[in-house]
Order: structure tokens, then sequence, then C-alpha cells
């Protein structure tokens, strides 16, 4: 005879309280005294107890999971630190609750469209976050319409009732545009994200107004797509103009390290002769030579403030907006004072894969 699974009210009984409390205990739900919570755990870990999600997901109507649709090449997902690190936050929190985080790769249009379609018509998950806002995002309408929980990251340029878990890019790019001003740099361009990604174009506002502040004339701005192809065409760009800078603010750091790549390759010494900074401190931007200036995110404890967030509306609670902490610089090597190219000596460019 197969041994009897244990159920929720055999660690009710074991840890002295009722089924209820037990459920909220083991589900996160405020309420649940801490000598109280940890009792509980003890007792399910005591009676090697694992909650059947199939049980319950019948007899709520859960899916006890939540989506993410990500409108990006497949085969370039992987070189993008953000999703990675932001899924890393978010699993971190699903798997305290014993649950799941459904990811769907899609291109944009209406292959976006059905993947949204197909997870709330399927009932594969309860609720889902939006990332990439994009400008007059269509996406609000139709995850509302779909009946489906959500939280935005960030919050959109359009009605929403959602809630929106908002990281400020505003002050580290300022900051990016101080630190070079500082170092009396005046020619300083900016590779920025799309213009219709929201935070695209606020990265690419705030340098603009960072510039003015300073009493400097509008530098020059490529838009690029957040790839390294996208950074090295756009640094090419700049760096063949006739009054090249000597500075580049990147969008994001995967096309900083792109443009210092581009820069010794072309014999031009970072930072001697063009200062580098970068946006969202990946952890390989200390590791570069030179080690990169850039923006510090923390898109870790982003994930996991979205999925808290989004749990808890699912749950029925009350959320509004959360706003963390603001992106601050982090100065490194990749910045020093601009020098006339006679005053320093060609960098010696770096090998091709091919010559190495």
């Amino acid at each position: 005879m197969a041994e009897r699974r244990p159920t929720i009210a055999d660690v009710a009984r074991r840890a002295g309280v009722s089924k209820g409390t037990v459920s909220f205990a083991l589900n996160g739900r405020p309420g649940v005294a801490a000598a109280t919570r940890e009792r509980i755990l003890e007792a399910a870990e005591a009676l090697n107890w694992r909650p059947n999600h199939r049980a319950r997901s019948l007899s709520v109507s859960r899916a006890f999971a939540l989506g993410l649709v990500i409108a990006r090449d497949p085969s370039l997902l992987g070189s993008d630190p953000f999703f990675p690190t932001f899924i890393a936050g978010v699993e971190t929190v699903l798997a305290e609750r014993g649950q799941a985080l459904v990811l769907q790769v899609a291109g944009g249009g209406q292959a976006e469209t059905e993947g949204y379609r197909r997870l709330a018509q399927d009932g594969r998950v309860d609720g889902v976050f939006l990332t990439d806002l994009r400008r007059h995002d269509p996406r609000i309408t139709l995850v509302d319409a779909l009946g489906l929980p959500a939280v935005t990251l960030n919050r959109p340029d359009v009605p929403s009732p959602f809630p929106a878990v908002c990281l400020d890019d505003r002050p580290g790019i300022a900051a990016v545009v101080d630190h070079l001003v500082g170092l009396g740099h005046t020619r300083i361009a900016h590779v920025a994200g799309p213009d219709d990604f929201l935070h695209g174009h606020g990265r690419r506002k705030a340098f603009l107004d960072a510039l003015a502040a300073q009493g400097l004339p509008a530098g020059r701005v490529e838009v690029s797509d957040f790839t390294a192809s996208g950074g090295t065409a756009a640094t090419r760009r700049l760096l063949d103009a006739p009054d090249p800078p000597t500075a580049i603010v990147y969008a994001n750091d995967l096309m900083a390290i792109a443009g210092i790549n581009v820069a010794h390759g072309l014999g031009i010494s970072v930072p001697a002769r063009l200062s580098v900074a970068g946006f969202d401190d990946t952890e390989l931007s200390a590791h570069l030579h030179p080690p990169l200036t850039t923006v510090r995110t923390d898109v870790f404890g982003w994930g996991q403030v979205a999925a808290r967030s989004l749990l808890a509306l699912i749950d029925g609670e009350s959320t509004g907006d959360v706003e963390l902490e603001p992106a601050r610089l982090v100065v490194r090597r990749s910045t020093a004072p601009p020098s006339a190219p006679s005053e320093t000596s060609p960098a010696t460019p770096y090998p091709t894969p091919e010559e190495s």
C-alpha cells in the first residue's frame, strides 16, 4: 500500500494552528507572527510536506504561475544581461511560494499579442509582467481586456489600471553627464535605445536635459537597439564624423562594451582620447580594460519587488505603485579629462579573433 502523503491538516495539527493559518504562513501572507510562521515551516519540513499545486489549482481556479512575454529575437536574448538578472529576482520570490514562471519569447506585433492571448485563454498564468514599455503601449488595453492582473516596469504613458514598479533612470544619466562635464568634456554624444521604448526615450531626454542644464548645446544622438551590433554601428558613425565626440554615454553596458572595442580597433585610446560610460552596471563592466564607468541599477531587486507586487495583486490585496532606489553613478577608469590627439599616442588595436 502506498504511504499516505501528509496534508495541510497534518501540518496544522503538528504546529497547533488552524489550516487557514498554515495557508497564510506558507503563502507569505501578512497577519502571522514570526514565531508562529517559523513553527509552521518547521512542522512542514518535519513531515516532508509539499503543496499539491494540481489539487489547489483545480479547487481555486489558479495556475500558480506568472507570465513574462519578451518581444526579442531569441538568438539575441542571451546577450542581454537585463532579463536573466530580472528573471533571477522573480524566481527567488516564486520559489518561496512554490510557484512558476512561464516565459514566452516572441517577435513583435501579432506574435506578441497572441502570446498574451494564449496565456490568458489557456489559464496558464494568474498574472503577467509588462516589461519594455513602449510609447502609447497597446498591451495595457490588451491585458486589461483579457482580464489578466499585471504589473508594469515603470509607468506607462497611457492610462493604466495596473500597479507599477518604478526605477528612475534620470538621476543616473544626469550624473554621468555632470561627471563628464566636470572632467572638461564639451563634445558629448549619446548612443540611445529605440525611441519607441519608454526607457530608451527617457534616457535620451535625460541626456539632452542634462546637457542643457550645464549650458551646453545638444549633443549628437545615435539611436540604436540595445544590442552589441547596434552599439558597434552607432559608435562607428560617431567616430567617423568630422568632429567626433570626446565622450560617449551609452544607454546600456552592452553597447558601451561594443563601443570600447570599436575605439580600440580604430587605435583610439580609452579614456585618453575617448571617455565611455554605460548604464546598468552589469557584472562584466567592472572587469573590462579599462573598467567601465556606468550607472548602477538593482535589476535583481526589481524582479523581486515586481513579483511580490504581482502576487499581492492576484491575492486581492490593495497594491499601489512602488518607487525603487534611483539609479546611481559608478565611476571607473573608462572616463578621464579630454586630451588632444597629439597629446597621446594611439592605443595598440586589440587583435580580432582571427588575429589572436
